[in-house]
């Protein structure tokens, strides 16, 4: 559907766009939009208002830090519900729940699910404004890692295929000796190999070499044993 394929690409940068942070607001009650906009606009924020969540669910993905602020009962779907379709891929973008309505159970389920926050009214604009600097702080946090985490997976793929196995095996523990018998290459070469991974992967040393690879999700020995 339409929503799946905006929310579901990635942002392909090596680093998180300097833009303005952005708030997203979903209220169908157009006072409330209107209040919560120029609240926003005026500390510096870039507000984008919907009047429904259909609306905002086709719309695209930001590549700046930012935050949602959702009211719970919507026209067309349960902001529990939005929630749910767009805050597992979406942890780069936290959501601040604010309602008339509120009840223990409704809060629970939600901070269960990850919001940020979960606001009844009446509540400051201290408050609210409190919350929304907290969420876009988490948001640009997370779309640093995001980033880093990218910039690493394309070190990775810039990597010969005997250099991925030479990787596979120092990280696991394997010695240039026993790389060298497994692969049947020579250990000079296994060394040679180990340089340009070092060099490529930008790793300072065989400890940072091992934590590239965890976030890889590649197997490693857990401690490092000595370069030998």
């Amino acid at each position: 559907m339409p929503a799946a394929a905006s929310f579901g690409a990635f942002i392909k940068t090596p680093s998180v766009v300097k833009t303005k942070p952005i708030v997203f607001i979903v209220d169908d009650d157009i006072s409330v939009r209107e209040s919560l906009e120029a609240l926003v606009a005026d500390c510096g924020w870039r507000p984008v208002v919907f009047a429904s969540a259909e609306e905002f669910l086709v719309h695209p993905r930001p590549r700046s830090p930012s935050c949602l602020l959702l009211d719970v009962s919507l026209p067309d779907l349960n902001g529990l519900e939005v929630q749910r379709r767009v805050g597992g891929e979406r942890t780069e973008m936290p959501i601040i729940f604010i309602t008339g309505h509120g009840d223990i159970p409704m809060t629970v389920r939600a901070m269960k699910a990850g919001a940020a926050e979960f606001l009844t009214k009446p509540f400051t604009d201290e408050v609210l404004l409190s919350a929304i600097r907290s969420a876009l702080e988490r948001s640009r946090t997370s779309l640093d890692e995001l980033a880093g985490l990218q910039a690493l997976r394309e070190r990775h793929e810039s990597l010969s295929s005997r250099e991925r196995q030479v990787l596979a095996l120092v990280v696991r523990g394997r010695l240039n000796k026993q790389i060298g018998g497994e692969l049947e290459i020579s250990e000079i070469t296994v060394k040679a190999h180990r340089g340009r991974v070092m060099r490529k992967m930008h790793a300072k040393s065989l400890a940072e070499l091992v934590n590239m690879a965890a976030q890889l999700g590649l197997e490693t020995a857990g401690k490092p044993q000595q370069k030998i």
